[in-house]
């Protein structure tokens, strides 16, 4: 006899959107601290590798589009405070939630170190994934639309941490490995990730894994 969980309420999920917009403020800022202070989330004697190259560009355009609107929005209600000063704070938070979006790639780079490999997604996603759990690493371009963060494939449950729906590195692992991933653990069996510097990202494993 199998039981089925229940569904989740609406307070329940009210709740778990609240927390994750939390986390995501809390990441956001954390992100501009680690930027000024010039302290990247890269483990000791571990190498940073950047994977934002694909959506730089985009997200500077929305950047500076975003701080264009606000005086020209400001100069359209100026004579309504009502009006103007609630859309004025909106639309600074907005670009420097933008802002912090692109720091937050900047400041957690992947990285490989002699404890293993961290694969990372922003502040949203830091997977932890130990040599002793690593089976191999191997240059693989995969190109998937509107593809769930977690899939079924050969490898097993993946997890694909697409940059502009794209990766170039598989990662398959010895043994599942449990990871959190907002308010889930869930396991895993492989990871996929895109990487800039796809040769020096091989390169650096290659001087963990012959």
């Amino acid at each position: 006899m199998t039981t089925t969980a229940p569904a989740p309420t609406l307070t329940s999920r009210i709740v778990k959107v609240g927390r994750a917009a939390w986390r995501a403020e809390v990441g956001i800022w954390q992100s501009f601290y680690r930027w000024i202070f010039r302290r990247p989330r890269v483990p000791n004697g571990a190498s940073g590798f950047s994977y934002h190259s694909p959506i730089l560009t985009i997200l500077v355009i929305f950047i500076v589009l975003s701080a264009i609107e606000i005086p020209v929005i400001d100069l359209i209600v100026h004579r309504w405070d009502w009006v103007r000063i609630p859309l004025l704070i909106a639309g600074i938070w907005g670009v420097t939630w933008m802002v912090g979006l692109l720091l937050s790639f900047l400041t957690r780079p992947h990285a490989v170190g002699p404890e293993g490999i961290r694969a990372r997604d922003g502040a949203h996603v830091d997977v932890d994934l130990p040599w002793e759990a690593v089976a191999s690493v191997e240059k693989s371009k995969d190109v998937q639309e509107k593809a769930p963060k977690i899939q079924e494939d050969e490898h097993g449950r993946t997890l694909a941490l697409r940059i502009g729906n794209e990766t170039n590195v598989l990662i398959t692992l010895e043994h599942p490995v449990r990871t959190k991933l907002r308010d889930d653990t869930v396991e895993i069996d492989a990871v996929r990730l895109w990487v800039d510097d796809l040769d020096g990202f091989m390169s650096a494993v290659r001087t963990h894994i012959p």
